[in-house]
């Protein structure tokens, strides 16, 4: 395992879940991650998920995820928590991806419910178990039912913390009462899985958030996750109202990989917004309400507008 900075909580506070940069004929550019990836640290990441949702993993190959584990730990590494998707729907091949990302030199997984199969939660709890067997890499589990069909019971998520490789929840089950529960009765560290509901997480306990409009507004989350942990909710619900029509950009209309691609090529991170189907870009009648919202946060990316860059 890579060398991780000792200050840095075991998930990282601001994680994003990185965008795959593909070549114009949508290869894997490994150039561009890490061009992105070293971005993002740059701008106040301090952990990074590669090939999750966002990261488009469900189309991406294996060699082809171990290559991005290995090429953001080997450009970041020594200065964020690289945090690998290795999670399916079959448990064997979750447990292969596991020490594929533990070769690479990833810092921990982020392992999703088990999703189509819609097993019991005995078999959730097998699952995550037999993943947590396979490899040292510590787990961020993923509870999010919209994608998965099925959600991860509170009783369940308070048995699964007991295993100790079991370290965190990314939570994008919107359920407050629910997470209030696995905040009061667990050690978990917990991360908002819905960029929106940041304020409201971290107010009741969460220690960060795993974003995909952190993306296109790195610094804006930054400080909002920083003041929301000192515990100035003033400064942090100022944030929080000014973030809002930005994630709505992102998070609302389309796929956020998609719209995150379009916005950081629209200002010039990205060199294409190249995504892999059954995802398509989006056409000019789906960025219009994109850039409607970015235009009420102040941001003016139409081609003859400024581009403000992935730290405003």
């Amino acid at each position: 395992m890579a060398d991780t900075p000792s200050s840095t909580p075991p998930f990282g506070t601001l994680v994003t879940a990185m965008v795959t940069p593909f070549t114009a004929d949508g290869a894997v550019d490994l150039d561009a991650t890490a061009a992105l990836a070293s971005k993002l640290v740059d701008d106040g990441c301090d952990g990074l998920v590669v090939s999750g949702t966002t990261g488009e993993t469900s189309t991406l190959e294996d060699s082809e995820k171990e290559d991005l584990y290995r090429v953001v730990v080997e450009t970041v590494g020594d200065r964020a928590r690289v945090i690998a998707g290795t999670g399916t729907n079959h448990t064997s091949h979750s447990v292969e991806m596991a020490r594929r990302a533990e070769r690479a030199g990833a810092h921990a997984q982020l392992v999703v419910t088990p999703y189509y199969n819609k097993p019991t939660q005995a078999g959730v709890i097998a699952h995550f178990d037999a993943v947590a067997a396979a490899s040292d890499l510590p787990i961020m589990i993923y509870d999010i039912p919209g994608r998965s069909a099925i959600p991860i019971t509170t009783e369940t998520m308070i048995r699964l913390a007991e295993n100790p490789r079991i370290g965190a929840l990314k939570d994008a089950k919107a359920d407050f009462a629910a997470i209030t529960r696995v905040l009061a009765s667990t050690d978990l560290d917990v991360y908002s899985g819905d960029d929106g509901l940041t304020l409201p997480w971290m107010a009741a306990g969460a220690v960060g958030v795993v974003s995909v409009s952190a993306h296109v507004a790195t610094a804006g989350f930054r400080a909002l996750v920083d003041a929301a942990a000192a515990g100035d909710f003033v400064e942090a619900r100022r944030i929080h109202f000014e973030l809002d029509p930005v994630i709505r950009a992102v998070m609302t209309h389309i796929p956020g990989a998609v719209s995150a691609k379009h916005i950081l090529h629209l200002q010039g991170v990205l060199a294409n917004a190249v995504v892999r189907m059954p995802l398509v870009q989006a056409d000019e009648q789906e960025l219009g309400p994109i850039l409607a919202d970015l235009a009420e946060a102040g941001w003016d990316l139409s081609p003859a507008g400024a581009h403000p860059g992935a730290g405003a």
